[in-house]
């Protein structure tokens, strides 16, 4: 990637960090930590290696769409990709709509490797199966509910519409892996008003790489449906661990806690979250989303208060780590034309 670009993500990243920082009540922070002890750092060690399954999945989904392709790759090292999927999640929390920021900083630090189709495809695979993953989860829980929790009229009626949302969500990805997605997303672009106006030359312009991407897309779920079941299985394995987050501050405030709520409290929490997707960092909705799912599983509401400080604190930790890796990445870079000078 150039480096204004990197640059230019690097200081945009920064900007929205700082405005959501000046969100927060320090005091509050300061007591929050202290009350969280030792185990705020096994919060922020844990996604550490929840980030490792992401990288995972998007390892596998980049070597299947290489192997699709036959053409060959400069090598791409586990830990640089590691590196540029923390950046890219960093990036998403910050921005407003998600998607904004780190899918196009992940496709432009991979596209010099593999070419700009290739990464392209890899990072809407890997999108779609992030996705994906949620809504699996998502269903999941709705089962989980019903067999330990208590069920009235509206608490039925609401795991109702959860499940009709996660099975129209499941049935719309899997029409878009059997049959791509990009070009299709692309046509539903140029309905839109005002957006349209891009839409239209450039879907014209770049129709036949669209439908590269799109056959790459469709082949993972045909050709390779076990790399796609471990690419799901991996995404869904990391949603299930990362309600240890939830365990962990819990145990703070309770010396034994049920881990099934701790997977209902985050599946009821990331849902209304991605709901209000086009907010910054999800604010307000993720602080709601705790509020209302700890105290329908019988938790005080102050324990509700108290994890989501926990949670937002462990987001702009890793949200900063993402943008330091960004900016290391130019230095280490720019050292390189030096040292090459040197040896010669």
């Amino acid at each position: 990637m150039k480096k204004k670009y990197q640059n230019g993500f690097f200081l945009f990243g920064l900007v929205l960090l700082i405005v959501m920082l000046s969100q927060l009540d320090f005091k509050e922070v300061w007591n929050g930590l202290q009350r969280a002890g030792y185990w705020f750092f096994a919060v922020v060690a844990l996604w550490a290696g929840l980030y490792i399954f992401n990288t995972f999945t998007w390892h596998i989904i980049i070597k299947t769409t290489a192997t699709e392709s036959g053409g060959s790759d400069k090598p791409i090292s586990f830990w640089w990709l590691y590196k540029t999927t923390v950046s890219g999640f960093a990036l998403n929390y910050a921005t407003p709509g998600g998607l904004m920021g780190g899918e196009p900083y992940r496709i432009m630090q991979l596209a010099p490797k593999i070419g700009t189709e290739r990464a392209s495809s890899s990072v809407i695979l890997f999108v779609m199966t992030h996705i994906f993953s949620h809504f699996w989860f998502w269903l999941i829980s709705v089962i989980l509910y019903l067999l330990t929790q208590p069920v009235n009229l509206l608490i039925g009626s609401l795991l109702a519409a959860s499940t009709i949302f996660c099975l129209l969500g499941i049935w719309f990805f899997m029409s878009g892996y059997r049959k791509g997605l990009a070009k299709r997303a692309m046509n539903l672009l140029r309905h839109i008003p005002y957006v349209k106006r891009w839409a239209i030359p450039f879907i014209e312009k770049r129709r036949e790489q669209l439908d590269t991407i799109d056959r790459q897309i469709a082949a993972l779920h045909s050709q390779k449906p076990h790399i796609f079941a471990t690419a799901l299985a991996s995404e869904l394995v990391c949603r299930i661990l990362s309600a240890l987050e939830i365990f962990f501050i819990l145990l703070v405030l309770y010396p034994s806690v049920n881990y099934i709520a701790c997977i209902l409290i985050l599946a009821f929490t990331t849902l209304f979250a991605n709901l209000l997707f086009f907010m910054p960092l999800q604010i307000g909705g993720r602080e709601g989303g705790f509020l209302m799912s700890i105290t329908t599983l019988g938790f005080r509401t102050s324990d509700g208060i108290f994890v989501a400080l926990i949670v937002r604190i462990r987001e702009l930790i890793w949200t900063l780590i993402g943008l330091l890796l960004i900016k290391f990445e130019q230095k280490e870079k720019d050292k390189l034309p030096t040292e090459r000078g040197q040896l010669q």
